[in-house]
């Protein structure tokens, strides 16, 4: 009778098993070396997704001027249209996190990447109405949701480990690239065009550059499912982690949910109203918008540190310190002024270059891979409304008071909370530290 030949290969024959039955597979850990080899390609693509998902964001500060004087609105009325937008996305957090665990990061961020562009494109057809504008920003934040950040860390997380914080480094760089150019693309189209065309440009042109990449290199796909008891050997294992219930009931859940929240609040209203804070003391917008792209270059470099940084020490001692980052940079700008705006935007950068990556690696940390989808997504629901609450607070402070000092000081106030709520953060339960 014939035999299979299983031993060093996989049987030929249906039913036998791939390995003898008295022997143990032999299992090599994965080097930090391997995962880059196998999957290089997919944080570089996930960078340029998850920049796209922030066009309407860090795209938004230098247009915030000129939209304000055609149509005669407040900056709360200019600015209001991204509060829309980012509160629309924090309701639709957990939904997306849960699809993308049930198909695949990739569907999603194909669709996505075409819709966000031209959703930004729309943006310059206002036409004084401020209604309209607000449509507008309900259809930009319509856009967006398949390329929320979810989409592009979950795919990077199921594909690396020993590398996991280098790996978040380089996708969250999209978020940098995006401080550093659009601000400066932004400034040069509407000195060329106007505002309303230079909208336009800007999501064509991004698109063009963004899209063929994804379409190529973000070949990435759901955690394949658990193998059965019967199983061969090679088969992926289910990915280790808590439920999603479990996790939300979770005290560290909850810190995190108070961290993320305070940081967009206080942090991105900063990037948002950077140049308008250099502007009304006296800069001149082209220079105001090229000290903004510096806060975009140093959030490289804080990303990439960062993610160094978590791969060697405990992170959330390092997401402590580094919140701490902007405290400085209100206390530079409320002595300083436009005098301190170079330290500001190098604070603000590393400050900024360090964020998500924290909040997203101690989540993998704490919670596991299981449900990190749904998961990661209820803490963009807290990163989401932070976002959408703290440009339009700074504007509302501008409006009333006529400058920004108030808002700086609750910056001081809240970052420091921020700190502590990372800094009593347990060992994590999944991963090492």
């Amino acid at each position: 009778m014939a035999t299979a030949r299983t031993w060093g290969r996989v049987s030929r024959w249906p039913g036998t098993a791939a390995f003898p039955p008295n022997r143990k597979r032999k299992v090599h850990p994965v080097t930090a070396r391997a995962e880059w080899k196998a999957h290089w390609g997919v944080p570089l693509a996930a960078a340029l997704g998850y920049a796209t998902s922030v066009i309407h964001i860090y795209g938004l500060g230098v247009y915030i001027e000129p939209i304000s004087e055609s149509f005669g609105w407040s900056r709360a009325t200019t600015t209001f249209g991204m509060t829309i937008a980012t509160l629309i996305q924090a309701v639709f957090g957990v939904p997306i996190g849960m699809l993308v665990d049930k198909v695949g990061p990739r569907i999603l961020g194909i669709i996505g990447i075409p819709l966000t562009c031209a959703a930004f494109t729309l943006l310059g057809t206002a036409s004084g109405s401020a209604w309209q504008w607000y449509a507008l920003w309900t259809l930009m934040a319509l856009a967006t949701l398949p390329v929320q950040a979810t989409v592009w860390t979950a795919a990077v997380a199921s594909r690396f480990a020993r590398s996991r914080g280098l790996a978040f480094a380089i996708t969250l760089c999209g978020a940098s690239v995006a401080a550093a150019l659009f601000p400066w693309l932004g400034a040069r189209l509407i000195a060329a065009y106007g505002w309303q065309s230079a909208m336009a440009w800007q999501g064509l042109a991004w698109m063009a550059l963004a899209w063929p990449v994804i379409l190529v290199l973000f070949r990435t796909g759901r955690t394949p499912p658990p193998a059965k008891d019967d199983a061969p050997a090679s088969r992926t294992p289910a990915p280790e982690g808590v439920s999603f219930l479990e996790g939300l009931r979770s005290p560290v859940y909850l810190r995190l949910l108070v961290a993320s929240l305070l940081f967009t609040f206080t942090v991105l209203a900063l990037v948002v109203h950077f140049v308008p804070i250099l502007t009304d003391a006296g800069l001149p917008p082209a220079r105001a918008a090229a000290l903004a792209s510096l806060i975009g270059l140093f959030s490289i470099a804080g990303r990439l540190g960062t993610g160094l940084l978590l791969d060697r020490f405990p992170a959330a001692y390092v997401g402590a310190a580094i919140f701490l980052l902007p405290v400085a940079s209100g206390l530079i700008l409320l002595g300083a002024g436009a005098q301190g705006a170079v330290p500001v935007a190098v604070l603000i950068g590393l400050t900024l270059g360090a964020e998500v990556d924290v909040i997203v690696y101690l989540a993998t940390r704490h919670f596991g891979l299981k449900a990190f989808g749904a998961l990661y997504g209820g803490l963009l629901v807290a990163l989401s409304v932070g976002t959408a609450l703290g440009p339009l607070a700074a504007s509302a402070v501008y409006d009333r008071t006529g400058g920004y000092d108030m808002f700086l000081l609750t910056t001081l106030v809240l970052m420091v909370a921020a700190s502590l709520a990372l800094f009593s953060l347990p060992r994590p339960a999944f991963g090492h530290e």
